[in-house]
């Protein structure tokens, strides 16, 4: 009897199959974007963050291919410690620089870093982890592998929230929901999920309702303002408060539009008088004269800028870009050789529709204002490098799909 020849290989795919290389080009595309639209955003005071970002990318590409290189199953077997790491990072920040009140950053003398971005990667990596170890099925161990994983993220989202970080807190909990639904927890236990999450919201809602209560009080008292924050539900900041209650109520908070408004109203200015072609690369005037203030127009609004300069054609090609790289992140998720990489891709394409759909809806006036970057075009170091490393890590899912094994 002749011996078993048959031994685990790949099929007849080539080489080139193994890589996806529409994803990296239109990543391209919005890496162009967004250097030409931040040196547009800081046309009024001359800034050159835009050079630093074409490093920025430049670094991220590198990250990606290199990732790319890389068997995704690594994270498995090191997911503890990277979410250790992750954490000790959070735990930094509170000892570093704050800039504009809050505590978010890192000072390694020739930059900063901002590890809640790099936090947010390695939470999907233990949660992922988590599940794909869980015995998912029966009361006990679906219960067992729901706490462990409501662990993992609690704890990150209790330092972020802490910083304060109210935006990067709330992107984590449509990644949990999405993980136990792809793990096919049970649908009760989904759902009881899902209550305990609306429930929060509410306790936010009844939070920022008191604090409207608190600052009527005061306007009709001659006594010495007290802050809300001292004696509130949960521990936010009260500017923390007014970006929630400007966006449900404007015309309360801020009946002039001079205020906390103003980012808004500006951005949605730009975003209207850029019409169906816009007016031109660099002849954006919300940016270009100062309207939109320099400290937020090329990260935060930055889609503001491109709405005015490339108007409804530019801007629908940016979101076809997104869409392109979410959907390519599904389609790697549905090719996955296991659950461990299912789980990554689809976690990692929340994260970018989360990001995607805060941004530009706080541009367009749906969502309150929380500072959360759109990936790949908004200026910061930390959240390019860390997209571009979540997008290799993708890729690398979709090199070892299970079209290559037997």
């Amino acid at each position: 009897m002749e011996p078993d020849t048959h031994h685990p290989r790949e099929t007849n795919l080539s080489t080139e199959d193994r890589w996806d290389w529409v994803t990296p080009v239109f990543l391209l595309c919005l890496c162009v974007m967004s250097v030409l639209f931040i040196q547009s955003a800081q046309a009024y005071d001359g800034g050159n963050e835009w050079k630093r970002q074409i490093i920025w990318c430049v670094i991220g590409f590198f990250i990606y291919f290199g990732f790319s290189l890389l068997d995704y199953k690594i994270f498995l077997k090191y997911a503890h410690i990277l979410y250790g790491l992750s954490i000790f990072s959070l735990l930094l920040v509170f000892g570093g620089p704050k800039i504009y009140g809050a505590s978010r950053w890192v000072d390694l003398g020739f930059f900063k870093i901002q590890p809640s971005e790099m936090a947010k990667f390695a939470t999907i990596v233990m949660g992922a982890s988590v599940l794909s170890r869980a015995k998912i099925g029966d009361l006990r161990d679906s219960l067992r592998g729901i706490l462990r994983l409501s662990l993992c993220f609690l704890v990150p989202m209790f330092l972020i929230f802490l910083q304060p970080d109210l935006g990067s807190t709330l992107v984590l909990p449509p990644i949990a929901f999405t993980l136990l639904y792809v793990a096919r927890i049970p649908t009760k236990f989904f759902l009881a999920t899902a209550v305990l999450f609306v429930a929060l919201l509410g306790l936010l809602g009844l939070d920022v309702y008191r604090y409207y209560q608190h600052k009527s009080e005061n306007l009709r008292t001659s006594e010495p303002v007290v802050a809300y924050e001292d004696n509130a539900l949960l521990p936010l900041k009260d500017y923390q408060r007014k970006r929630i209650l400007t966006f449900i109520a404007p015309e309360i908070v801020d009946p002039q539009g001079i205020g906390p408004n103003w980012n808004r109203i500006q951005a949605l200015i730009a975003v209207s008088t850029g019409g169906v072609s816009g007016k031109g690369l660099g002849e954006g005037m919300q940016a270009k004269l100062g309207y939109l203030p320099p400290a937020v127009a090329h990260n935060d609004f930055i889609f503001a800028v491109l709405a005015e300069e490339w108007g409804l054609v530019g801007s629908a090609f940016a979101l076809f870009a997104y869409a392109i790289v979410i959907f390519g992140c599904l389609k790697v998720a549905s090719k996955s050789a296991d659950l461990f990489g299912r789980l990554l891709a689809v976690s990692i394409a929340v994260l970018m529709m989360v990001h995607l759909f805060v941004n530009v809806g706080m541009t367009l006036g749906i969502t309150p204002i929380t500072g959360l970057p759109l990936p790949f075009m908004s200026y910061g170091g930390s959240f390019i490098v860390t997209s571009f490393l979540m997008m290799g890590v993708v890729q690398s899912v979709y090199r070892h799909r299970k079209e290559f094994l037997v």
